[in-house]
């Protein structure tokens, strides 16, 4: 069997997502677990880097000591010569550059105000990102504070932030690629398994899965195959069976047709016969003319069922008057008085012989087999002409309506009149003919309704307008 492309399925969506989840998740708490210890280790670093130096510009203040206002001045013109952004606490808040005098917060002055080197740092979103560290000077009661401005930092911990993003969005789209990969691979065996099942199915007996190393797909491909070839051969001996038991029907019929004949000849000349023989033989004849005549009916059951096994019934399709046809039927049997003709008129494209031969055999199955009101209803829709037989009979147990349709099937719990068995099967053969379908419901101690359904443009979609054509 050839292989295929499995089509995108709900199934396959799902293994997707899951895999884009799973990757994505652990890739997200990767990326940002690795981009919080970054930050703490770059902020710590610089916090240590900045502590270590203001520590030292501390020392270095303290040469300027004692603090007059020239020694002041000059203190701060050196440490911004050097590069050093400081302020200078005394009696005064003095910045050595006016664009670096960030506001000295309470809990930084009351740290250095106890002897502590203590920091602080701007919020997050405020440029330039400054990170003030403050002590007092050795040997005087002056603060310091040395500002370390840490934009670079931020910028690489930007960087850092969307190149981990980005690595992040493309461990997804990766994982993406491959839980599709993975899931079609996967649900592959599964699609072809169903394309087979399917082809099954349709009576491709033949179609076999590709076994393809030890996995478990294969012991399945494997199994598949053993079932479809057990399947292939129970299928193969039924219909041999089934073609020899229509078969052994048809030479059956062919060969009691004529010792039949010659039968019913004598039968009818016996049955003119039996006033004139004596008292005790004559229950024996008539037994022998009603059997004669029973085995005349099943002979022309078996030679009907074999021609509509061979397939030689053809239809020969024109608009029937469905209600006037039932009326005929029943007339013609004396049952006119027993039977309740109703419906809609309708006159579908249809081959009369064969409609009658089913509608004959439902009614008279409902008169011998069935009780109580017989009726036959006729309806008509745009695209189906619907014929209902029902009787208020004993019903038909539930176990038994499956079978109904089968030849010489009986229902003896609900049917007590003796029969082929053959009228019902020979029925829904000649509605295949017709391309109708006959179903059955009933419901045991209330009522058992027969429907035919017939397409209303007859069993070929062209039959309406050949009619037509040959109509002068």
């Amino acid at each position: 069997m050839a292989v295929r492309a499995v089509p995108p399925g709900r199934l396959r969506r799902r293994l997707t997502i899951a895999f884009v989840l799973v990757a994505g998740v652990s890739a997200g708490l990767l990326a940002g677990g690795t981009g919080l210890l970054l930050r703490q280790s770059w902020w710590d670093a610089s916090l240590r880097q900045a502590a270590a130096d203001a520590r030292y510009q501390l020392v270095l203040a303290g040469q300027f000591l004692p603090l007059t206002e020239q020694r002041r001045a000059e203190l701060l013109t050196s440490f911004e010569g050097s590069g050093r952004h400081v302020i200078l606490v005394d009696d005064t808040t003095r910045p050595s550059h006016p664009g670096y005098s960030p506001a000295l917060g309470d809990r930084l002055r009351g740290s250095v105000a106890q002897g502590r080197l203590a920091f602080q740092r701007s919020t997050p979103g405020q440029r330039p990102r400054l990170l003030v560290v403050g002590g007092r000077i050795p040997g005087s009661t002056a603060e310091l504070y040395v500002i370390t401005v840490e934009d670079d930092i931020a910028a690489d911990l930007n960087e850092v932030y969307a190149a981990l993003l980005a690595g992040w969005v493309a461990v997804v789209l990766v994982a993406a690629a491959v839980g599709n990969l993975l899931a079609r691979r996967t649900l592959e065996p599964v699609g072809r398994a169903s394309r087979a099942a399917q082809a099954l199915t349709e009576g491709l007996l033949a179609t076999r899965l590709p076994v393809r190393g030890r996995d478990e797909f294969s012991a399945w491909a494997a199994s598949f195959n053993e079932m479809a070839e057990a399947l292939e051969a129970k299928i193969v001996a039924l219909s041999a069976a089934q073609a020899r038991e229509r078969r052994f029907t048809a030479d059956v019929a062919h060969e009691l047709r004529t010792p039949v004949t010659a039968l019913v000849a004598a039968a009818s000349l016996l049955r003119e016969q039996l006033d004139r023989l004596p008292d005790d033989a004559r229950p024996a004849a008539r037994l022998l003319v009603g059997d004669v005549v029973r085995l005349r009916h099943l002979v022309e059951d078996l030679m009907e069922i074999s021609r509509l096994d061979a397939g030689r019934e053809r239809p020969s399709v024109e608009p029937v008057d469905v209600l006037a046809l039932l009326r005929a039927i029943v007339a013609a049997r004396g049952w006119s008085e027993r039977v309740r003709i109703t419906g809609d008129a309708a006159t579908p494209p249809t081959d009369p012989r064969h409609l009658e031969r089913v509608l004959a055999n439902l009614i008279t199955n409902a008169v011998e087999h069935g009780g109580g009101e017989i009726r036959a209803t006729v309806s008509a829709a745009d695209r189906m002409v619907a014929v209902e037989v029902s009787d208020q009979g004993p019903g038909i147990p539930a176990a038994h309506l499956p079978l109904v349709f089968d030849r010489f099937h009986k229902v003896d719990a609900a049917r007590s009149t003796s029969g082929s068995g053959l009228g019902l099967a020979i029925a829904r053969e000649h509605a295949a003919v017709l391309g109708g379908v006959l179903s059955v419901r009933s419901a045991p101690g209330v009522d058992t309704v027969f429907r035919l359904e017939l397409p209303a443009r007859g069993p070929d979609g062209d039959a309406r307008e050949a009619v037509r054509d040959e109509r002068p």
